[in-house]
């Protein structure tokens, strides 16, 4: 019962989380056939006590298609071909994916342009018009 650090306030229990093994596509040649190198890792959001309800909130709409109607978290890699590296990097995007959630955004405040710089805008569409309306044929009346 390790606690995997996230931030300064939040951690979750490597006993959350659960790995399982399968058989990887791609390289290795005849040892991909034989060992089981690829991690499939999940994570109950739904039920972690470590996670603070706005932080399960914000991973279940970043997580897309990785999250389960049940609230788990299911994560895959098979890139390495050491399965022990392949546990890292799963780990490693589990807590990346974790602390872009801790990330509170702000709110946005609509804003108005002022007088002025409708003002400029008007001005410079102007300009442009007389310069475009010069580059017609000459007339002669």
């Amino acid at each position: 019962m390790v606690a995997i650090p996230i931030s300064r306030s939040i951690s979750i229990d490597s006993d959350e989380i659960i790995e399982s093994f399968t058989r990887a596509s791609g390289p290795g040649g005849q040892h991909v056939n034989t060992t089981d190198s690829a991690v499939l890792l999940r994570f109950d959001v739904a039920n972690s006590p470590g996670l603070p309800e706005a932080v399960k909130q914000r991973l279940d709409v970043l997580a897309g298609s990785r999250m389960t109607r049940e609230g788990v978290l299911v994560l895959r890699s098979e890139g390495a071909r050491s399965q022990l590296l392949n546990r890292q990097e799963v780990r490693d995007r589990l807590i990346a994916l974790i602390r872009e959630a801790t990330i509170v955004p702000k709110k946005r405040r609509p804003t108005r342009p002022s007088k002025a710089a409708k003002a400029r805008r008007v001005d410079d569409k102007k300009g442009r018009a007389s310069i475009k309306a010069g580059r017609g044929k000459i007339r002669i009346d």
